[in-house]
């Protein structure tokens, strides 16, 4: 009997062994990683669960998106496999932060996008940060503002700007993301930009854009004005 036939959990490994890692699909990417199914389910097809787990389609954004309580309710996925598809997201968002600079030149909307997009696409609830910079616009530090619901936070421009002063910033940047997915800006954002502005030409502390980051999409003030 050939591997095929023996055991379909070894099917993933042949097709890595022959055509190489690059060949492989998402769900046999995944079926490698938890390395087997259930008692009647192979690993491919646990995979295909579990990338479709409360979708329409299958989408790699469950593994960032789906909670250790939503991947343990598939039968044949435990707390080692949740957790093993847990790392897995964060890893590959570490590895997308990592390719860039230790304290990247902010030169575009593009570049501050790109640096954050992994941190803020694949979040349920809003989260709202503040970035410094120096006049190179070299990165300096960054400031959690706040992290809402799910679809409201709460930010205070003087709270921007004091910890800017603490930082001895020359600029800031705003960012945060939008849940629904549309990096439209609502009449909120745009009135916070507009304060955040002005608190910042008070103390010498320009708003150089404010960015908001949807899935695979962002939309930036500055480059709107």
């Amino acid at each position: 009997m050939t591997i095929k036939e023996t055991c379909k959990d070894l099917r993933p490994y042949e097709k890595f062994h022959n055509m190489g890692v690059e060949k492989l699909s998402n769900e046999e990417l995944l079926a490698i990683i938890i390395r087997c199914g259930n008692r009647n389910e192979d690993s491919v097809t646990l995979a295909k669960k579990i990338l479709s787990l409360r979708t329409e389609e299958s989408s790699l954004l469950n593994i960032y998106q789906r909670s250790m309580e939503e991947l343990k309710s598939i039968p044949g996925v435990g707390e080692v496999k949740a957790m093993q598809i847990k790392c897995v997201g964060e890893l590959s968002r570490r590895i997308a932060k990592t390719s860039h600079a230790k304290r990247p030149v902010f030169s575009s909307p593009k570049t501050i996008a790109n640096y954050f997009m992994e941190d803020f696409r694949h979040l349920s609830r809003e989260r709202f940060l503040a970035v410094y910079v120096d006049t190179a616009m070299q990165y300096i530090s960054e400031y959690e503002v706040s992290l809402g619901t799910v679809d409201r936070t709460i930010a205070s421009p003087r709270e921007i700007m004091m910890e800017g002063l603490r930082a001895n910033a020359v600029h800031v940047i705003l960012l945060h993301n939008h849940p629904s997915g549309k990096a439209k800006p609502s009449s909120e954002d745009i009135r916070l930009t507009k304060a955040v502005q002005k608190a910042g030409e008070l103390i010498g502390i320009t708003l150089v854009d404010h960015i908001i980051i949807a899935d695979r999409d962002f939309y930036s003030f500055a480059e709107h004005e």
